[in-house]
């Protein structure tokens, strides 16, 4: 089954709803409608958290959690001068060195304001030994002359902006866009759950599917969600480095190829028996797999949840992506069938009693 095109639809449209880190609940009103549609139930807790489960058709199967997580970065307002120029601060891994000269969305009091990051002219720059900018050196400007008329248009300290470029597909079935990192996840988890709701037989595990808020500044969301929720198996979605474009060294960062397939990360929070897992399923399913190495931790909420209690069996699957961190961040859809294909395999694959844990 490819990806339709309502789907297609449905993910622009998340793709380009803004929801920085801390304020993500406009992308998960629209996530949660969407899958709701897939789900028995769709639930969420006090900071935003959404989840969709779909019971298992036997009481004694596992529960399998899929998440990825919601939030994108952005900047936030630090300081307003009184000549109506406002002073940022960043909201998670945001790079300045893209900032200047770039369209943002405040959202604001009143709604959304239209803004620009300023970019003095190359003429008048004083450019010798010229450096990337520290964030509070970007200066947002959205046309007036006064604080006063910056509080009028219901903007303050403290109010968040995303940059305001929209996704779309280009080349050869390629997506392009901001915010692909990673709400590209909670896109794939919702396919795989309207997958496994159209199964004639209902697979025996609980499938419960999350899109978790606040993983840009440490996997709040992750953490707080697998304590409450404690299932048997979480395979967490994010996307990886693509490492195939020019500049970028194999040997310091792995090779990662944008068209490859799904990355499997091994060692660290990934349970080997989890991955062992994943690897038979994407053998079967004739899924190319990716490998990458995690010696100490993964820098995704992979490492928030698998030691919640006594521990979650977990594992990380990755979607290979190109410019991270930027308003030009490109997967490749052959990529997102394919991981689409190995999650819904790897839910049907789990038997009743199946055990993950280490024996000795």
């Amino acid at each position: 089954m490819s990806i339709n095109a309502a789907s297609k639809t449905f993910l622009l449209d998340l793709l380009n709803t803004p929801s920085p880190t801390g304020f993500e609940i406009a992308g998960q009103r629209k996530w949660a409608k969407h899958i709701g549609q897939f789900a028995d139930r769709v639930e969420n807790d006090t900071y935003g958290t959404a989840w969709a489960t779909l019971d298992g058709g036997d009481k004694k199967g596992l529960r399998i959690m899929f998440e990825a997580h919601a939030d994108e970065i952005g900047y936030m307002v630090k300081h307003i001068n009184d000549d109506g120029f406002m002073y940022v601060d960043r909201v998670g891994g945001s790079d300045a060195a893209t900032g200047r000269g770039r369209r943002v969305d405040i959202l604001g009091d009143k709604g959304v304001v239209r803004g620009i990051i300023g970019n003095t002219a190359i003429h008048i720059r004083e450019r010798e030994n010229e450096k990337v900018p520290q964030p509070h050196e970007l200066v947002v400007d959205i046309g007036v002359n006064s604080a006063k008329e910056v509080a009028k248009a219901g903007i303050r300290v403290g109010h968040v902006m995303v940059y305001c470029d929209a996704a779309e597909f280009i080349g050869y079935n390629k997506l392009m866009g901001r915010a692909i990192d990673n709400r590209i996840g909670g896109f794939i988890i919702a396919e795989v759950m309207q997958r496994l709701s159209q199964k004639k037989k209902r697979v025996p595990s609980t499938v419960i599917a999350v899109n978790a808020v606040q993983e840009e500044i440490g996997g709040n969301g992750a953490m707080m969600v697998a304590h409450r929720l404690m299932p048997d198996l979480a395979i967490v979605l994010d996307v990886t480095h693509a490492t195939d474009s020019p500049g970028i060294s194999k040997e310091k960062h792995g090779k990662v190829k944008l068209g490859g397939g799904p990355s499997l990360t091994h060692g660290s929070a990934n349970h080997p028996n989890v991955v062992k897992k994943l690897m038979q399923v994407a053998e079967k399913q004739g899924i190319a797999l990716q490998h990458e190495s995690s010696s100490r931790f993964t820098g995704t909420d992979t490492d928030k949840i698998f030691n919640q209690r006594e521990g979650i069996a977990s594992a990380l699957v990755s979607l290979p992506l190109r410019y991270m961190h930027s308003v030009v961040e490109m997967a490749d859809m052959a990529d997102v069938q394919q991981v689409i294909e190995l999650l819904v395999a790897f839910a049907e694959s789990v038997k009743v009693g199946e055990e993950f844990g280490i024996k000795l």
